[in-house]
């Protein structure tokens, strides 16, 4: 089994949550998502919709790389990465900004995770939750999105096809 940093990611509504906690419950240390909890905060505070602001994209990458640094353990799985926020900046229109390049920058510098992506398929459908208010033609088109992004980046994608739980994250579990 190898060690390293490996990122899970995908368009909202994969199934990446699921396949998260059931590896964190097989023993694995796991970094979780920003977006959705700066979603939910901000949304606590009176805003409807905090992906409006551009503030918004440095607000995720502050707390992804505050969680990054705090991780610890020989294999961990990180819910998304700077790279998935660079992919919803682009997905916004907004443009990526000083504090998610420099993030950018330093992960590559540093090969801070392995270069194989576990990338969580869609299912064929969307639910709804307060953070996640995207239709499955949006979130089609957002999965293009980081597909590309990571691409760009070098990242090899290793699809994690749909499935049950179980059978996603023993799929994970042969690959690396």
């Amino acid at each position: 089994m190898s060690k390293g940093r490996f990122i899970l990611t995908g368009a909202p509504g994969a199934g990446k949550t699921a396949v998260v906690r059931q590896l964190e419950a097989d023993g694995f240390a796991v970094v979780e998502e920003a977006a959705t909890d700066v979603i939910a905060l901000d949304q606590a505070k009176g805003i409807a919709e905090p992906w409006t602001d551009p503030g918004f994209i440095d607000r995720i990458a502050a707390l992804q790389r505050q969680r990054r640094l705090a991780a610890s353990g020989e294999t961990q799985f990180h819910d998304r990465s700077a790279f998935c926020t660079e992919a919803l900046a682009a997905f916004l229109g907004h443009p990526p900004s000083d504090l998610l390049r420099k993030e950018i920058e330093e992960l590559k510098r540093a090969v801070f995770y392995d270069r194989r992506v576990f990338f969580v398929r869609l299912m064929g459908f969307i639910e709804a939750t307060a953070a996640r208010r995207i239709g499955l033609e949006d979130a089609r088109r957002f999965e293009a999105v980081h597909e590309r992004t990571y691409r760009a980046h070098g990242f090899e994608l290793v699809p994690v096809e749909p499935g049950s739980v179980l059978e996603r994250v023993a799929a994970i579990r042969r690959t690396f």
